[in-house]
Formats: C-alpha cells, sequence, structure tokens
C-alpha cells in the first residue's frame, strides 16, 4: 500500500512508481473492503446485514472522482500544488451536487456550489472522495449522536471515534484519503484528531472561509484539517487559507512573526486542575508528553487553568447555546422530531434564553478574555 501523505505521494510520482489514478484506485478498493467489513461485523453482531461503513454518509462514485481527475491533470498538472491528492470532507460542509445532511435525514439538502473552502482545494488538484459522518449539527465530541451508524475507531472497534468529525479524523486514520476537512467550534476537529492518531489543526477563526458550512456557533465556527503529519496540515492550510468577501467572518491574514523563539515556553495546567476522570492511561500518557517536552529543552510554565474551563462552559451552558439555535431555527420548529435525542435537548434549551442571558455571556467571556491575557 502506497503511504498517502504529501511527501510520499509527491516522492512516488515523481518516481514513476505510482499514477494519480493508481492512489484514487487503491483508495476506493480500500473504502469498498471496509464497508464490506463492516457489513460483516454488523451481521455477525445482529445476523442482518448492515450498511455501508459508517465512517461516509455519501460517497463520490469511483467513476466521477477518476473524470474530476483527469480534467484537472489535463489542465496543468504542473503548477497544482494538490494534484491527484484524495480528500474527505465532513458533511456539514457543502459539495456541489452530493447531499448535504449534517447528519440528518430530513434536513437535507443538495446545494449548487460547494463551499469555498472546498473550491480552493479542488482548484489545487485535490480529489473528493466522500462526505463523512458526525454528530448531529456539528454538537457534540463523542461521534455517536448520528443516525448512520458510528464511525469504527481503527485503533479499536470499542472506543469511540470521537466527535464531531468523527467520520473525517477516521477517514484519514483508516488510510481512505490523504487529508479531511472536519469543523470546530468547541473540540469538534481537535477531539477526533486526538482519539485516532492524527494532526488536528483548528485555524485561527476566519482564516479558513465558512461560506458553505452549516452552521454550529456561527460567529465562532472554523473549518478544521485531518493529516497524518504537521508538515501536510501546514500545506493544506496555505491552499485552503484566503479572504472571502462573501463571507462576513472572513478575513485577511496577517503574515508570519517568523521563527518562534527556542526554547519554547509550554503552558502547563495546575496540577489540581488536571482531571482524567479516573482514566490513569490518559493521565500517564500526559505526563509522558510534559517530559517529552522538558527533554527537547522547552520552558514549563504552570499556569490557572480555570478562565478557559470557563470559557468553554460557556458554549453549552451560556448563550452561545442560542446562536444554534439561531442557525437551524426553522428546520428545529418544523421537524424537531426529526433531530438525535440528545442534540434536540440541546438545542431546544436555548428558547428559554433572553437578550439579556446573551449579553452577560458576552461581559463574562470578555472578563475571562482578559483575565487569560496574563496567561499568554
Amino acid at each position: 500500500m502506497q503511504p498517502l501523505d504529501l511527501a510520499s505521494l509527491r516522492s512516488a510520482y515523481g518516481a514513476g512508481t505510482t499514477t494519480p489514478a493508481a492512489i484514487l484506485d487503491q483508495v476506493y478498493d480500500a473504502i469498498e473492503k471496509r464497508a464490506r467489513m463492516s457489513e460483516l461485523l454488523q451481521a455477525g453482531a445482529t445476523g442482518e446485514p448492515g450498511p455501508q461503513d459508517p465512517t461516509w454518509i455519501s460517497r463520490v462514485p469511483r467513476e466521477q472522482a477518476h473524470a474530476r481527475l483527469v480534467a484537472q491533470l489535463t489542465a496543468s498538472a504542473s503548477s497544482l500544488p494538490l494534484a491527484g491528492v484524495p480528500f474527505a470532507i465532513k458533511d456539514n460542509i457543502d459539495l456541489a451536487g452530493v447531499p448535504t445532511t449534517a447528519a440528518c435525514p430530513a434536513y437535507a439538502y443538495t446545494p449548487k456550489s460547494s463551499a469555498t473552502v472546498v473550491e480552493k482545494l479542488m482548484a489545487a488538484g485535490a480529489v473528493p472522495v466522500g462526505k463523512t459522518n458526525l454528530d448531529q449539527f456539528a454538537t457534540g465530541l463523542v461521534g455517536v449522536r448520528t443516525p448512520y451508524g458510528v464511525p469504527r475507531n481503527p485503533f479499536n472497534a470499542e472506543y469511540i471515534p470521537g466527535g464531531s468529525s468523527a467520520g473525517s479524523a477516521v477517514a484519514v486514520a483508516a488510510g481512505l484519503c490523504s487529508f479531511a476537512l472536519g469543523t470546530d467550534t468547541a473540540g469538534s476537529g481537535r477531539v477526533p484528531a486526538a482519539f485516532n492518531g492524527l494532526v488536528g489543526l483548528k485555524p485561527t477563526k476566519g482564516l479558513l472561509s465558512t461560506r458553505g458550512v452549516v452552521p454550529a456557533c456561527r460567529s465562532l465556527d472554523c473549518v478544521s484539517i485531518f493529516t497524518r503529519t504537521c508538515s501536510d496540515a501546514a500545506e493544506v492550510l496555505r491552499v485552503a487559507a484566503g479572504f472571502d468577501a462573501a463571507d462576513p467572518f472572513s478575513r485577511v491574514a496577517f503574515p508570519p512573526a517568523g521563527t518562534a523563539p527556542w526554547p519554547a515556553r509550554v503552558g502547563v495546567p495546575r496540577r489540581a486542575q488536571l482531571n482524567f476522570f479516573g482514566n490513569a492511561e490518559a493521565a500517564a500518557l500526559f505526563d509522558e508528553a510534559v517530559a517529552r517536552w522538558q527533554k527537547l529543552g522547552a520552558t514549563l510554565v504552570e499556569f490557572d487553568l480555570e478562565p478557559f474551563l470557563a470559557a468553554a462552559r460557556l458554549l453549552y451552558e451560556g448563550a452561545w447555546v442560542a446562536e444554534r439555535y439561531a442557525s437551524l431555527r426553522s428546520f428545529v420548529d418544523s421537524q424537531a422530531e426529526a433531530m438525535h435525542p440528545v442534540t434536540r435537548r440541546i438545542i431546544e434549551g436555548a428558547r428559554g434564553l433572553s437578550a439579556v442571558d446573551a449579553f452577560t455571556s458576552t461581559y463574562r467571556l470578555a472578563e475571562l478574555r482578559r483575565g487569560s491575557e496574563t496567561v499568554w
């Protein structure tokens, strides 16, 4: 099997040991093999054949992907930085002609145009292979709140995949694509990346356009990137970033400030503020990571985590839940029974919030932001 990271693909393409068309076939063969495995596992558990691999909600037909590849390479192969690179898209991000469901069948629509970030990646030569599963309406960090089945963690089927961008993380970790797009508002990109042994990049808000993305909290949403390496994440970011005048939350990126100083200063929360919920293995892994920073020569600085935890709680316990309701109000008010019960309970809870609550939460966030400035 040819590794799918960008450096390996370019090396293989340059050496002539494989071709973009062969890589597409490798990817689709792997997708189909995993789908058959899912069917067998489901049949063994219930006696009934299972659905397709729940990593995916929909897949681009193999023939269509090959046709797109031929058109791209014929156009200008040498100038395309992601030529022949297969990628996956979380199913709350639009791909023209393919339904966007946000993991809610009753909500589904078929967009006529792709999200800005998808357009940029395809213009650079990347080839979409499918739309991936998620916690419904990107509400959750577990990856199990979906009617399409739970994406199977490649390391252990008994482990949750993490969410909400569960399918995107699993698709990269299982070798079904080179990189994938997700979204991240409260951890929906970074959490499943961690649970699947990947690099999960949440760009600064506004750096990647969110036009064509089903909003969770529109003023806070970010498109995230899943890769196997940091260099791949940086390269995909360079291609996907850029100001989008059609997105009111898009912004012009500042140029890099230069090389980061070394030794690095790494913040470590106070010991009493760490909570591993009884998971001794997770605690040991955290300690190993801290020890590795020390071995690399980093300066460790203990800091107060509470302002950050309090800010995070505002997303689900404060007025920002109302932003989720604002994004989906007409659907929730008319078809709430079609929603996952946990997702429905979270979003409908916003009906009791007022404008006063919104301002109160805004003031609280400003206080917490000021309090965190001393850390930075």
